[in-house]
Parts: C-alpha cells; sequence; structure tokens
C-alpha cells in the first residue's frame, strides 16, 4: 500500500512530542499491515471529512485520511477536539 503525506500532515507530525511521533510510527506499520485491525479503530467520518476516514493512535490522537486510486494519503494528525470542532 502506498501511503503519501499531506503538508498539513506533516507540520503536524513535526509539533508531536518524540513519544507521540514514536505512537504514530507503530500505529503507522500496524496499518500497513492490516488497515482495519480493531485496535485501529478505522472508521469512516462525516461532515466536512465526509469523504476520509480516521485511525486512533492514542485515546485522543487521531489521524485523518483519504482513500486514493494507490493507496492512502494521510491529511492530518491532531487531538479529537481539535480535528473535530
Amino acid at each position: 500500500m502506498q501511503i503519501d503525506f499531506h503538508n498539513n500532515f506533516r507540520k503536524q507530525y513535526k509539533k508531536l512530542s518524540i513519544k507521540m511521533q514514536g505512537k504514530f510510527n507503530e500505529r503507522l506499520i500496524k496499518f500497513k499491515d492490516n488497515p482495519l485491525v480493531p485496535e485501529l479503530n478505522n472508521h469512516s467520518l462525516h461532515g466536512k471529512y465526509g469523504r476520509c476516514r480516521s485511525i486512533n493512535i492514542t485515546e485522543d490522537l487521531r489521524v485523518i485520511y483519504e482513500v486514493r486510486e494507490k493507496g492512502v494519503r494521510f491529511l492530518d494528525i491532531d487531538t479529537h477536539s481539535n480535528l473535530y470542532k
């Protein structure tokens, strides 16, 4: 699976603590192996993110991504409250 990162995702990722970056990297490996593994809580979104999906990195940290023809594009990473205000 090809994974691409939007510039906004890259900016937000750099703002994360080293610990949270590590947690994302661990989840990314699991996502590549099986995007639907239950611990990721992979689900479709509604509203302004209606064409996107979300996975959990921690209880509060989320990644929003879109499915593309040749893979996925990670759009944003932030806390639940910041993403869905």
